[in-house]
């Protein structure tokens, strides 16, 4: 980022006031009548009510419509351990996200933990505020640990972005990207190099959704990940395959698709070059990807490609599903975010890519046209229909799965919703 950007940026989140989010009052303040009912005496009622009965905190208090974004501030971003207050600017961006796009409102908090019980501890002691609580920026593996042992502990929705949502909107692009290249699932072999938090929960949903563990390379710093190795934690260990190959290169040869979410620069030409006809290269290392959709285009003219960046075609935005799921888990008091509301999310995601873009996606892009295609593979963050598509499928999953506390809510469209998630499951 050149010098102009650096102080834009900072200036953005310095002026007028400080920061990127604010705390409005919701009820009217105006009056002594007012102020007796906001605070004492009048207070004293739905404490009373929630003392009897805590679900009554979802219809006194904001808890079923407020996430906490959590951090220890050890993988911000591309940024690494930065610590947790370097990370708030990142969890206040989260909030924008949250209440721009699903009207979730959020507070952000940046834990000084020392090791994953402490977290653990400090995010258990405070759940009760919250209707869902969403990970972010947690280093791997500790963050596999953290969220298992949350989502066991607490009642409501426990989410790690970065793995969930990550792999959410890998998925559903790789979905379509394999039906316009005439693959599927279960035949391809699928190449990915990152072996963190987001690469295995991508792979972990992939094989949910029909690839074949023996058909997928995994790679981390060490090459891929095979049943000879001595140096794998229990999460590398689920992906670990009998194979010859040892480097990037050998398990790019004839691979249908390449998944990177790892550094910049990593996979030359000759690699991409080596993959199988009309493969599919994400490369979502960001800013700047694995290989430049250029270098790779030149070499062939059969891929698609998808990458991380709003400048080119199909950007892999996580912006596309964490906060659509976690309206669909809201809306219905779900107790969990499982694998059934993921997968419905993929195929909610995959299948608003096959209708007609509407005007204002096309104004908002600069675009003349948008259609299903090689260049149109996953929706953009900018379409107003994501509301309207991804909670419903995302609510319907739950209740479906039995960690719903409410029904399928009437305001969602009952019979196209159904068919579709039914359609999906």
């Amino acid at each position: 980022m050149n010098d102009e950007r650096k102080q834009a940026a900072l200036d953005y989140h310095a002026r007028p006031e400080p920061g990127k989010i604010s705390v409005d009052i919701s009820k009217p303040c105006a009056n002594q009548h007012d102020l007796g009912l906001a605070y004492t005496p009048g207070v004293a009622e739905p404490v009373r009510a929630i003392a009897a009965d805590p679900d009554a905190a979802y219809q006194y208090t904001i808890k079923g419509n407020l996430v906490a974004v959590i951090t220890d501030g050890s993988a911000v971003l591309g940024l690494g351990n930065t610590g947790a207050l370097a990370s708030k600017p990142v969890m206040e961006g989260k909030g924008v996200l949250f209440k721009k796009f699903a009207d979730i409102n959020v507070f952000d908090i940046e834990v000084d933990a020392d090791t994953p019980q402490d977290f653990i501890d400090t995010v258990t002691r405070i759940a009760p505020t919250f209707g869902g609580i969403n990970l972010e920026d947690i280093a791997a593996p500790h963050c596999f640990e953290i969220e298992k042992i949350l989502s066991e502990r607490l009642d409501i929705p426990v989410f790690h972005d970065d793995q969930h949502g990550t792999a959410v909107i890998t998925a559903a692009g790789l979905l379509n990207a394999f039906e316009l290249q005439g693959k599927t699932m279960a035949q391809a072999k699928i190449v990915c190099l990152g072996a963190g938090a987001a690469g295995i929960a991508s792979m972990r949903l992939l094989v949910a959704l029909g690839a074949r563990k023996e058909n997928i390379r995994l790679l981390d710093r060490g090459g891929v990940i095979h049943n000879g190795r001595d140096n794998l934690n229990i999460y590398k260990q689920e992906f670990a395959i009998d194979t010859d190959e040892r480097t990037l290169a050998d398990a790019m040869c004839g691979a249908d698709a390449f998944i990177g979410l790892s550094g910049p620069n990593l996979v030359s030409d000759t690699m991409v070059a080596d993959m199988a006809p009309r493969p599919v290269v994400f490369a979502l290392s960001n800013p700047d990807p694995e290989i430049h959709p250029a270098t790779a285009c030149a070499v062939r003219d059969d891929l698609i490609m998808a990458t991380g960046r709003s400048d080119y075609p199909n950007q892999v935005n996580n912006v596309l599903g964490f906060p659509f799921i976690f309206r669909g888990a809201l809306d219905v008091r779900a107790t969990a975010i499982n694998q059934q509301m993921l997968v419905a999310a993929v195929h909610a995601l995959a299948a608003l890519t096959h209708e007609p873009v509407p005007q204002e996606v096309l104004v908002a892009y600069r675009l003349e046209s948008l259609a299903f295609g090689p260049e149109y593979i996953i929706p953009t963050p900018l379409d107003p229909r994501l509301i309207d598509r991804v909670p419903p499928a995302v609510a319907h999953a739950a209740v479906q799965s039995g960690v719903a506390r409410l029904p399928y809510p009437s305001i969602y469209p009952r019979l196209k919703v159904e068919e579709k998630a039914d359609a999906c499951a």
